[in-house]
């Protein structure tokens, strides 16, 4: 089966997804017939294990992986360094994002955390984009915080999806002041989409690490609380916080307190493929209209249309990209 995406072009693209038929059997035969199994292959253990035999094992050719990346579209003279000497190192690169990523200077613009495919959605069932708990349980998402859940009720959210050849650091959508960051265990679940629909709400059971921004401080987006979550996937071992403000020069932890400055970097995945996860009150922002018309493309056959019974298709965006704008009051 198929999974097709939109580009930045508005052309519908057959998505090359790695390993399908092995996520396909784990995610069919192997979670229906053998749940211990199953559960083993979603482990931590079991994501360090296959992170360790595709980006550090000494057989691991990095110049096999530079080609298949290349055939999936990578262009690395954006690269900040392309000696590379491991497959790690192919994965973890940096990029001159300021040259090959330009971004708006607009301050009422909201951009993209990631080089990803996304899609738009909202918690409000009065929205043309209600999605119900199709990719994540909104309070499970978010855990134990009830303050959290009051604050972003009826909002909207979207979700970026990161798949093995993109660029793997994240940066900030906004400008504003963090006011809590923390992390919720879980499990380690394929970002597949076909893995995606078969586990149901996924993106909430994995490990998880979650940032509220406050842009309406001073010198903010004025767009209210966000959260940005970043969530772990098969392969993805850990979420490295490492904000600059200048390139990639002296990294900082991201902790309470820290004012970060929209298209900044502010986190890294180390290895494999990955999920962003952003939430806004209600009525703060309004998503690209382009973006929005594409989520709703039923003529594009993606799989999260096919198994969730209404249309839900992706916009392939790059980091630092417009996604939407924030709506005066």
């Amino acid at each position: 089966m198929i999974h097709q995406y939109v580009d930045r072009r508005g052309s519908v693209c057959d998505e090359q997804l790695t390993a399908d038929g092995l996520i396909s059997f784990i995610y069919s035969t192997v979670r229906e017939r053998n749940g211990f199994l199953f559960n083993k292959l979603i482990s931590r253990k079991t994501t360090s294990l296959l992170g360790y035999i595709n980006y550090d094992h000494p057989f691991a050719s990095v110049r096999e992986h530079t080609k298949v990346l290349e055939q999936l579209g990578v262009n690395f003279s954006e690269s900040v360094d392309t000696s590379f000497k491991t497959v790690r190192e192919i994965f973890e690169r940096k990029i001159r994002y300021d040259e090959f990523r330009p971004m708006t200077q607009y301050k009422r613009d909201i951009v993209s955390p990631a080089d990803s495919r996304m899609l738009v959605g909202s918690f409000s069932e009065h929205s043309s984009l209600f999605i119900k708990e199709k990719f994540f349980s909104f309070e499970e998402l978010l855990g134990d915080r009830a303050d959290l859940h009051v604050q972003f009720r009826n909002g909207d959210f979207c979700i970026f999806r990161l798949t093995p050849e993109k660029y793997h650091y994240n940066h900030s959508p906004v400008t504003g002041l963090v006011r809590d960051i923390y992390t919720i265990d879980g499990h380690y679940h394929s970002c597949n989409p076909g893995a995606v629909v078969e586990a149901v709400t996924p993106y909430s059971k994995n490990k998880r690490v979650v940032t509220i921004i406050d842009t309406d401080v001073a010198g903010g987006s004025r767009v209210g609380l966000v959260a940005m979550i970043e969530v772990v996937a098969m392969m993805i071992g850990e979420i490295v916080q490492c904000y600059s403000e200048k390139n990639y020069e002296n990294p900082r932890d991201v902790a309470p307190g820290l004012f970060i400055l929209r298209g900044k970097p502010k986190s890294m995945y180390r290895p494999g493929s990955s999920t962003d996860i952003l939430i806004f009150q209600k009525g703060r922002i309004a998503f690209d209209p382009r973006i929005v018309a594409n989520s709703q493309n039923a003529a594009v056959q993606s799989r999260f249309t096919i198994g969730f019974g209404q249309p839900i298709c992706e916009t392939d965006i790059q980091v630092r990209e417009i996604i939407g704008i924030r709506k005066e009051l």
